[in-house]
């Protein structure tokens, strides 16, 4: 019984060689007809560039702490030994990048393409200036007739886009800048890449630098949030106290010049009063004024260090798949669609039963 099963599934290699050397022509055609298809869909597939940039954040400079994390991080494993609390750390720096506000973040910047000089925002370029693949036109036209049907009309006033409430459009390219943009991060140096797509290589080159910009704004507002909270706070206090100490001053100049010549002991008595609470706001201000130096000097601590490894630059050669390439994968699809098709056919023929 056994012996039987293992039979039903033994091809004959032979006379599947002899099936495809009678059907040569066929298989020939096959294969040439999907290799023309592959090159009509690869001429009409617009090239795409990339540019990357690649930056390392400040070394903690823990000593023992921080090697002892990155020996650990070599086999895996997140110590986190010695770090400050902070909730955003570079594992995390991908995911901060596909935040909705971050991508809605890169909605107005200014981008110019490459041949025309023409200057968009990365907003509009997406929405009205992108070149299509050859296969997206028929998904493209039914999806506008769809939306032609079903949206409603809009009044054509122009809003922020709001990251908390995106409509269907403003999803969409943000989806479609999520595509474009890939973050990695090396986790045994910390190292950043960031690479972006496009199908215009300066445009490619501008977008990439805003990345990296806006994420190292998005970080900085992080770490330093507290520290600048502290700074208006300080800041309110010490504006108070010189206003107080001010009209304190001016208080006891006027009464002194009022009554110079006066010797009256309750006189005497009031402008040692001004003079004392004078003194007294004058010794809150000067404290309130070290403070505010401190708590500059603990934004400037706070605030986090960048190198740039490698900056953005605009791409030579287009990083599109090689028509070649393309070509042989579909002649090989052709052709292994042709060996189904016999396979299937005489299937009887060539499996022993």
């Amino acid at each position: 019984m056994e012996e039987n099963k293992n039979k039903a599934f033994n091809i004959r290699t032979l006379d599947v060689l002899r099936l495809l050397i009678a059907d040569k022509k066929k298989l020939c055609a096959y294969s040439l007809i999907s290799g023309i298809i592959g090159v009509i869909l690869a001429f009409g597939t617009p090239k795409v560039y990339k540019s990357t940039v690649t930056l390392a954040p400040e070394e903690s400079g823990l000593g023992f702490a921080a090697n002892a994390s990155s020996l650990a991080s070599m086999i895996g494993v997140n110590l986190k030994i010695g770090q400050t609390g902070d909730a955003i750390y570079p594992e995390i720096y991908p995911d901060l990048i596909e935040s909705t506000k971050f991508l809605v973040d890169l909605f107005p910047i200014k981008v110019t393409t490459q041949k025309t000089q023409e200057t968009y925002t990365y907003q509009d370029y997406l929405q009205n200036h992108q070149k299509k693949a050859l296969i997206e036109y028929p998904t493209e036209w039914i999806g506008s007739v769809i939306k032609w049907l079903t949206d409603e009309k809009h009044d054509g006033v122009s809003k922020k886009p709001n990251p908390y409430y995106l409509t269907k459009d403003e999803y969409g390219i943000a989806m479609a800048i999520n595509k474009k943009m890939v973050c990695a991060v090396d986790k045994k140096t910390n190292v950043i890449t960031i690479t972006v797509t496009d199908q215009d290589p300066l445009i490619a080159a501008t977008v990439a630098d805003s990345v990296q910009i806006y994420l190292q704004r998005a970080i900085t507002e992080y770490r330093t949030k507290k520290a600048r909270v502290d700074l208006e706070y300080v800041d309110k206090l010490f504006a108070e106290a010189y206003n107080q100490y001010t009209i304190a001053r001016k208080k006891y100049s006027r009464y002194g010049d009022a009554n110079n010549n006066i010797i009256l002991r309750s006189v005497q008595s009031e402008i040692d009063n001004l003079e004392n609470d004078m003194q007294l706001k004058y010794n809150i201000f000067t404290q309130l004024a070290e403070q505010r130096q401190l708590a500059i000097a603990k934004v400037q601590e706070r605030t986090p260090a960048f190198s740039i490894i490698q900056g953005a630059c605009v791409p030579i050669k287009h990083s599109s798949r090689p028509k070649i390439i393309t070509l042989a994968i579909w002649m090989f699809l052709g052709f292994m669609l042709r060996c189904g098709i016999l396979a299937w056919r005489n299937r009887e023929k060539f499996i022993t039963l």
